[in-house]
């Protein structure tokens, strides 16, 4: 350098000091890093320029180093800038734990925060209300609906006649003073209409009045328009010209000899009838249900025997002795239909529940008895046993007696349950729906022996043979003979 010039040799000086401070070493995206070499010959030649060359060389100079003449308040933050990894960590650790200093508004902001919470919640209570409420309706909904349309499946059958395929008549007495409620209740029970409450609203809505009191013959197949109608006309007689009562357990024999009678129609007649098979089918077609079973059976000696119901019936000079004897098949009918289902259920059939309850009803003189006799029955049938019963005997000799003998019980008959197992041919006389109750509904016992005090009509049972043979010493004087009727001997 010039001496010449001290101030020029200071100036790049500094400006070499500069560019030699690692602070103010531009990146390595801006040039390579300063290295340790010595500096060339170069470097001082080009410092030693002249004069003219000198104002380039600052305006150049000045350009590099523009950058660098920042403000130390700049400088400071570019230090920040570049400063290492450690100093990095360590402020980011300081700036985490300071503690963050919560402004004058905290509270308000908790509060609308928990205002916040609260609304949600409400909305979320609100929407599981909503759902519950609409699933209540939509089940109210519909069981509403299955309700109203069985409503109307009951009221419209209602008003339906009860059995198109029945036109057989059944005796009604319609006492004097009774009202459409009442009338409706009779003809319900007689199985003439479906639903007696109906019947009363039917009259109450089409003003249906003024029905006359009397005996009719309704058939199931009439509408309610055609039973008001014969009502309303008063066309019912006041007394019958003969009421028939036929007691229960009578047999179809003494059937016939009631009615040659009292009806004057000769038993001969009436037996005919009854061995009449067109006339069987014509009924059977009828009332299936009731005679289904009856039509397959063997070895009967009449069709109707225990189909002909016990009870009272009017009869009308006129009346052909078909209609009469149908009436009493459709009462029969009548009596049968509510137990058809349970019949079915416990895989018997009408024919061997009547078989049953026709024994039933003279081996039993109420209601109690009748129940355990009936299982006493079910009891040997299981085992197997036969029945042993002596009404069957009386039945095949076709004959009427108090005590039965060791040859009676030989007879050759396929009604002889002495000798054959099983139910027989079928019943043996006309039972009373208690008998039929007390078959369906036996009471439940282990008892394979009875015998019945005919003095005291008292019933006595055992399980075992010995145990009934003890029974039959005591209550007929040890004779059997005299005073007493036993079964299973």
């Amino acid at each position: 350098m010039s001496k010449q010039h001290p101030e020029e040799e200071s100036f790049k000086e500094k400006i070499m000091k500069s560019l030699n401070n690692p602070e103010n070493r531009p990146t390595s995206s801006e040039s390579k890093p300063a290295t340790a070499t010595p500096r060339r010959e170069g470097a001082s030649k080009q410092s030693q320029t002249t004069v003219g060359t000198r104002r380039q060389a600052q305006s150049s100079t000045a350009k590099q180093v523009k950058p660098q003449a920042t403000s130390p308040q700049k400088k400071t933050a570019a230090a920040k800038t570049k400063s290492s990894p450690k100093s990095a960590a360590k402020a980011q650790t300081v700036k985490a734990t300071t503690p963050v200093q919560r402004t004058s508004n905290g509270p308000k902001n908790e509060k609308k925060q928990e205002e916040y919470m609260r609304k949600k919640s409400r909305e979320k209570e609100n929407r599981v209300v909503n759902k519950i409420v609409t699933i209540v309706v939509i089940t109210l909904l519909f069981v509403g609906g299955i309700l109203g349309f069985s409503v109307y499946r009951y009221i419209s059958s209602g008003l339906k006649p009860l059995d198109t395929g029945k036109s057989a008549k059944i005796a009604v007495e319609i006492p004097s003073g009774s009202s459409n409620k009442t009338i409706g209740e009779i003809l319900e029970k007689e199985n003439i209409i479906k639903s007696g409450m109906i019947f009363n609203y039917y009259t109450k809505f089409n003003n249906l009045t003024g029905f006359q009191a009397g005996n009719y013959n309704f058939s199931p197949s009439m509408t309610l328009d055609e039973i008001s109608k014969v009502l309303q006309g008063g066309t019912g007689t006041g007394t019958a010209d003969v009421k028939l009562t036929i007691p229960e357990g009578y047999t179809i024999d003494q059937i016939g000899d009631a009615i040659e009678k009292n009806l004057k129609i000769k038993k001969e007649e009436f037996l005919d009838l009854m061995k009449d098979e067109d006339f069987f089918n014509d009924l059977l077609k009828e009332y299936p249900n009731l005679l289904e079973s009856a039509s397959k059976a063997e070895g009967v000696r009449y069709r109707l025997e225990g189909y002909l119901f016990p009870a009272t019936y009017d009869f009308y000079k006129g009346t052909d002795l078909k209609a009469f004897v149908t009436q009493m098949v459709a009462k029969s009918d009548a009596v049968m239909t509510p137990y058809y289902q349970e019949i079915k259920d416990k895989s018997l059939s009408v024919q061997e529940v009547l078989t049953l309850a026709s024994l039933v009803e003279k081996e039993g003189n109420n209601e109690n008895d009748r129940r355990k006799i009936a299982q006493v029955f079910f009891n040997r049938l299981a085992a197997p046993m036969p029945l042993q019963s002596d009404i069957s005997i009386l039945y095949a000799l076709d004959t009427h007696k108090e005590l039965v003998t060791l040859e009676d019980t030989q007879v050759d008959s396929p009604y002889n349950l002495y000798v054959n197992q099983g139910y027989g041919p079928g019943p043996f006389d006309n039972p009373s729906e208690q008998a039929i109750k007390a078959v369906l509904n036996p009471q439940a016992n282990n008892y394979y022996y009875f015998v019945a005090d005919l003095k005291t009509g008292q019933v006595y049972y055992a399980e075992t043979f010995e145990e009934h043979q003890a029974l039959v010493d005591q209550y007929v004087n040890g004779t059997g003979d005299e005073n007493s009727e036993s079964e299973g001997e």
